[in-house]
């Protein structure tokens, strides 16, 4: 088995939720992915020192293999058999119908909900469907339409923008920052909540103030397909808490205990080194669309 080993910002929720989706990515491309996070016990002040490991079957670095598969991937989004449902032809991805009668969820009432489901050259593909959940689990929807744009077009803008960049950055891929109009919402290093910013960006979109917002697509990406089988816990509309769990000795966990972790309140069993994070949120305009992340701490024992 080969291991990558990536700087990760504990307190960044959407490069944790990257990390499960690297290992998610690794298991279906290589097979028997495994992953924990590594951090110094005597520097647990600073979330921003410490190190995300993982390893899958075969020679190959995973998570290069992993960035090389965005980088070849395509979107299309995924109806059910028999579904009216098909994408606005102004978002140029073409719907396909599932080829099986398991679906993750019902034929949704928009096509905006399709799940994206992303596939190289060779028909390898993963699907990304958390945002269309809600009957089961909370979908962590924090983007609010951006124009009506749905989740698919979102993974299709984000494929684009990493396209012929994202292995070059095999050492560091949560560094890779883009101009980015939309996104999951995941990377809370591009949002604002206007009012606290004391201006609003989309206010200087039109030439010689231009601005665009710099995100961070290989984030967003990978921490959507990191809760297609793990959430976050969710305490309110604008709190949830996430799980990170630790090294026992120099063993990797079964991507299963690293699912388990993410919205778990203690860890799965005794003895793992584990840390809990509450992140808040708030919204960057009308109440009940969009939601941002302002703000994560790290939980004490007894919160």
């Amino acid at each position: 088995m080969a291991v990558a080993s990536i700087p990760v910002d504990l307190a960044n929720p959407g490069q944790v939720f990257a990390c499960l989706g690297f290992v998610e990515t690794a298991e279906v491309l290589l097979g028997k992915a495994e992953g924990g996070f590594d951090w110094d016990p005597g520097d647990v002040r600073d979330p921003g020192a410490a190190r995300f490991r993982f390893a899958a079957e075969g020679g190959e670095n995973p998570a290069a293999r992993v960035l090389r598969f965005l980088e070849e991937a395509t979107v299309k989004a995924l109806a059910p058999a028999g579904s009216t449902n098909r994408m606005q032809a102004g978002w140029k991805i073409e719907t396909v119908s599932c080829d099986s009668n398991v679906f993750p969820f019902p034929d949704p009432k928009s096509p905006a909900t399709l799940p994206a489901r992303l596939q190289d050259g060779a028909g390898r593909f993963i699907v990304i469907d958390h945002w269309g959940d809600a009957t089961r689990r909370d979908n962590v929807k924090f983007w609010g339409g951006s124009r009506g744009k749905p989740g698919a077009a979102l993974a299709h803008d984000a494929l684009h923008l990493v396209r012929g960049r994202a292995v070059d950055c095999a050492d560091d891929p949560f560094a890779l920052a883009a101009p980015q109009s939309g996104s999951f919402r995941f990377d809370w290093r591009r949002d604002y909540v206007p009012i606290d910013a004391g201006f609003s960006p989309n206010a200087h979109r039109s030439k010689p103030s231009k601005l665009t917002m710099q995100g961070y697509p290989i984030v967003e990406l990978l921490a959507a397909i990191g809760l297609t089988h793990a959430r976050p816990l969710r305490r309110s509309d604008l709190e949830y808490s996430y799980g990170v769990p630790g090294f026992v000795g120099a063993d990797l966990h079964d991507v299963i205990i690293l699912r388990a972790s993410l919205g778990a309140r203690q860890p799965p069993f005794s003895g793992m080194p584990f840390r809990r994070f509450s992140m808040q949120l708030d919204w960057p305009g009308q109440e009940n669309q969009a939601r941002c992340i302002t703000n994560v701490t790290e939980e004490t024992s007894s919160s």
